[in-house]
């Protein structure tokens, strides 16, 4: 089966072409318009898919040497996320899919993120074996589940506050960095010094104040943003200047250890064989190479899609349309487009 999926909920027109299972082609176009202003401008971001979207299509079928005609099914995310950007997705998604006489699959964003450690990334790509547990953290969201064999999930935590990429983005901002700012932090870091400052990790053993860790898998990182504030304005701007490869360290390893303690804790909770981590945080070197050595002192298998398949993507977008079908999981076409993900009716807290 040869599948076309689009991705546009965010500042990525990105289209791929999954050729029996293979990935055949993954054109992604990311946005520069949105660096001058610390974020994305949605009005600015549907603009640009507009104009990007029939080039990265035609592009992405081309790179995958078929034509139109040769595809059996077309999937679009329609959310969450930006809801303009993502209706210029979707609606060309369905129109096309209505022209070509072939099925449509709507795709919820972060469930794609959330099983992009099946995207076929060589022909002895190993996925996870089993119920698994499946840290997504991305800008908009940090979520962790447990993921069974059906494809069903159960969402055993979220941020309570900010997600893990927004922390990323808003300390750098007060650091004067450039957006995005992760990228940047983790670029800084790679020099500096994590221990300089020991920045709060609310809700984990390492709390300071908080004692209802335990079998929480919950997030918080509003109180970072808060304690690394308080420290900018207690020290001049030439010690911050001085010493900003050491600030974006410690702030990039207090981020990181959370994320990492959650989800072995989840992992360890469980009793899984696998762990899974996605979403655009997830290219972030501190948190690959910290999640791989706590994966291998404790037992359990380390799935991280590469890099390309971690930020927003459409091969992620196909891949799931694929396992969907595989599964029997496609009804009717009818489905809610969202701005924001809502998982309250699958949501549990652990035993």
């Amino acid at each position: 089966m040869n599948i076309l999926g689009i991705e546009t909920s965010c500042d990525e027109t990105s289209a791929a072409v999954l050729l029996d299972g293979r990935v055949g082609s993954n054109v992604i176009s990311s946005q520069r318009c949105h660096t001058g202003f610390g974020g994305v401008v949605p009005e600015l971001a549907s603009r640009e898919h507009e104009r990007m979207i029939v080039p990265i299509v035609e592009s992405a079928v081309t790179q995958a040497n078929i034509t139109k005609n040769e595809l059996d099914c077309i999937a679009a995310t329609a959310g969450p996320g930006l809801i303009g950007a993502v209706m210029v997705g979707l609606c060309f998604a369905e129109g096309m899919a209505f022209a070509l006489g072939i099925p449509f699959v709507p795709v919820n964003h972060i469930e794609a993120h959330m099983f992009s450690a099946f995207i076929p990334e060589s022909p002895v790509h190993r996925v996870p074996e089993g119920p698994f547990i499946s840290l997504v953290v991305s800008g908009g969201h940090t979520l962790l589940s447990l993921v069974r064999e059906d494809l069903g999930y159960e969402v055993i935590g979220r941020t309570l506050d900010d997600a893990a990429g927004e922390a990323f983005d808003k300390t750098g901002k007060m650091l004067g960095l450039a957006y995005p700012a992760g990228p940047v932090i983790d670029r800084l870091a790679s020099t500096g010094d994590p221990h300089f400052h020991a920045f709060p990790k609310a809700l984990t053993s390492q709390s300071q104040t908080s004692k209802s860790y335990r079998g929480n898998f919950d997030f918080s990182f509003s109180g970072l943003k808060t304690s690394v504030l308080t420290w900018l304005q207690k020290h001049p701007e030439e010690f911050v200047a001085a010493h900003l490869n050491d600030v974006a360290a410690s702030i990039q390893h207090a981020i990181v250890s959370v994320l990492v303690e959650k989800a072995i804790a989840a992992a360890r909770h469980f009793r899984v064989r696998a762990i899974s981590v996605a979403g655009g945080v997830s290219a972030n070197s501190a948190l690959r190479q910290a999640m791989k050595e706590a994966c291998m002192r404790h037992g359990f298998d380390l799935h991280i899609p590469g890099t390309v398949y971690s930020t927003d993507n459409a091969a992620m977008i196909a891949s799931l349309a694929g396992l969907m079908l595989s599964k029997g999981k496609v009804g009717n076409n009818r489905y809610d487009v969202a701005p924001f993900a809502s998982f309250g009716a699958t949501t549990r807290k652990p035993h």
